[in-house]
């Protein structure tokens, strides 16, 4: 007959298997913004990591995923959305020189066009230009492609927004090109190359003086799934490619446009409260691009630069919301930024997280913090309305510190009663 355990030794196993317990249960539960280690102690569409231009040196979990509107609100016009996208979304650091000279030039972006898209980007920024005898991706120096500047041919990127659509029969995705391309016919045929001819939108098709677009449903189903804006207007009727500022608004890119408590219109774009074009693009990045100040920019100066451009554009909602580095941030950053805005805007909840499909506006599901939207100061009920991307409510980002989730709670308790039991065994 076996003897009976010593009480210590069945203390000693438990402690060892709450030990145990805790590891297994800290990793992969982390929410935004809670301390972490390394990237498994993070939820799904998290990363692990900090910013110290904001003055958070501390790791935590940080959002790299987009929740995509069109997956929570759908059926509506194309112009009622916001969408993320990347600042020269093919400059990307670490990318090896395709032209066997070192790359001396600035970087706006850490990971691959691929990812960028997986990651819930649907719009790109590509600049294009005339080099070796093909269309490639290069910045410029008066308008110039250098192999010292040179990314890759143009081509090669295309076929990984081909790739991307194909996996994804319901996606949409808008690429504006930076066009320095003067090769007759240059960019039809690197388009065509790429075989994204069968996604194109068509420009006949486009609507003008802002009126809305058709809905995004009817866009899918027609394979009309590929937005293309040149900033070349003599392509729209050599080319059949849509002058960037005939359809779109859009605010001043780099220094210049970054002015606090305002938004000026980029000089080709007409103002930003006209009503002659039913998109909004709104820039908001440095002209020289520095990694570790984005996650600043993009969480601090971002909200702000959101609500400035929203009174200057007339309550007009940014369509598209163009950034360096997106997914540098102290937490929700550009992601959080968007969420807000659709959740307002499709739904009447702070965020669109709390959307419920089919629900009456303002009917938000409680996903643990307040996302119903708060009624004005100048109003006693909530109301608001959507005309096109013009929206009559307010627009206003707080910062929202959520208290302890369950699983840090339940983490604290456990390492508690381990601290007290190895108490108990010495």
């Amino acid at each position: 007959m076996a003897a009976p355990r010593h009480p210590s030794s069945l203390l000693l196993s438990l402690h060892v298997a709450l030990l145990l317990l805790l590891l297994l249960a800290v990793p992969c539960s982390c929410q935004v913004g809670e301390s972490c280690s390394a990237a498994r102690d993070c939820g799904v569409g998290l990363y692990c990591g900090n910013c110290a231009a904001a003055g958070r040196t501390q790791p935590s979990c940080i959002r790299d995923l987009a929740i995509q509107p069109t997956s929570v609100v759908r059926g509506l016009p194309f112009n009622r959305y916001t969408w993320l996208v990347t600042h020269n979304s093919f400059s990307i650091l670490g990318e090896p020189s395709r032209t066997g000279v070192e790359r001396v030039t600035f970087y706006n972006q850490e990971d691959s066009v691929t990812n960028q898209l997986r990651n819930g980007v649907r719009g790109l920024m590509l600049d294009m230009y005339d080099f070796n005898d093909d269309v490639w991706l290069c910045h410029s120096l008066q308008g110039q492609c250098y192999n010292f500047t040179a990314f890759e041919p143009a081509v090669d990127t295309l076929k990984e927004v081909e790739a991307f659509l194909s996996e994804n029969p319901t996606e949409i995705v808008t690429i504006f090109i930076e066009d320095y391309v003067r090769s007759p016919m240059g960019l039809s045929k690197v388009f065509t190359a790429a075989d994204l001819m069968k996604y194109w939108y068509p420009i006949s098709e486009m609507p003008t003086n802002g009126k809305e677009w058709p809905s995004v449903t009817d866009m899918v189903a027609k394979n009309r799934r590929l937005l293309v804006f040149t900033s070349d207007p003599s392509k729209q009727a050599s080319e059949g490619i849509a002058y960037q500022w005939s359809y779109l608004l859009e605010n001043e890119s780099g220094d210049p446009g970054i002015v606090p408590g305002a938004c000026p219109n980029r000089k080709e774009s007409q103002p930003l409260n006209s009503r002659s074009a039913s998109l909004f693009l709104q820039n908001y990045f440095p002209t020289i691009p520095v990694e570790n100040e984005a996650c600043k920019e993009n969480s601090v100066g971002l909200p702000q630069m959101v609500q400035a451009c929203y009174a200057a554009a007339g309550n007009r909602i940014p369509n598209f919301i163009a950034v360096n580095f997106y997914m540098r941030s102290d937490g929700g950053g550009v992601f959080d930024v968007q969420d807000r805005i659709n959740g307002l805007t499709l739904c009447g909840c702070n965020t669109i997280a709390a959307c419920q499909a089919g629900a009456p506006v303002g009917a938000c599901k409680n996903i643990g913090t307040p996302n119903r939207t708060s009624p004005s100061s100048s109003s006693s009920s909530f109301s608001s309305s959507v005309n096109g991307n013009v929206y009559s409510g307010t627009i206003e980002f707080k910062t929202h510190h959520s208290g302890a989730s369950s699983t840090s709670t339940r983490s604290s308790f456990l390492l508690l009663l381990s601290v007290l039991l190895t108490l108990k065994l010495f």
